[in-house]
């Protein structure tokens, strides 16, 4: 054999090993293309019932907002007659019922009746126990409302 046939036979076995080669590469791409495929069709097959479901959700939604908006410019409505009623209310009643009250204190001062407002009681804690004031006054000898001089 010559020096150009051995290189021949060299460059086909490069060749052969290259196409078997680049003949299992093909073989794993193809593989992993239909594994692909199938997930992208698992996934489309779900997503479109899940889209499905979204879209009534989102309706659902938007018809429970609409509900909600009628039921603020119900409120809104039923505030604002409140305001009004509470207004002719006080209006009518208001100015009346202050003559009235002045007019009760008025008679009350014309006729010399004065309310004294009562007077708090006094105690006084000695060692964690608590003593009227009228005791304390005894033990002091003092009335129970006594003057200060």
């Amino acid at each position: 054999m010559s020096g150009g046939e051995v290189a021949g036979i060299l460059v086909a076995v490069f060749w052969a090993i290259l196409v078997s080669f680049l003949a299992v590469v093909l073989v794993r791409l193809a593989q992993t293309l239909k594994a692909t495929t199938k997930l992208v069709a698992d996934v489309t097959e779900q997503a479109v019932p899940l889209l499905a479901d979204a879209s009534a959700t989102v309706r659902s939604a938007q018809t429970q907002l609409d509900r909600v908006d009628a039921i603020a410019t119900d409120v809104q409505e039923v505030t604002s007659n409140a305001s009004a009623l509470s207004t002719t209310v006080a209006s009518t009643f208001g100015g009346p019922l202050v003559k009235v009250a002045a007019f009760g204190y008025g008679v009350r001062r014309a006729l010399g009746r004065k309310e004294v407002p009562p007077q708090p009681s006094r105690r006084t804690v000695i060692v964690g126990r608590t003593v009227p004031s009228a005791r304390r006054a005894k033990r002091t000898g003092r009335g129970s409302r006594g003057s200060k001089d």
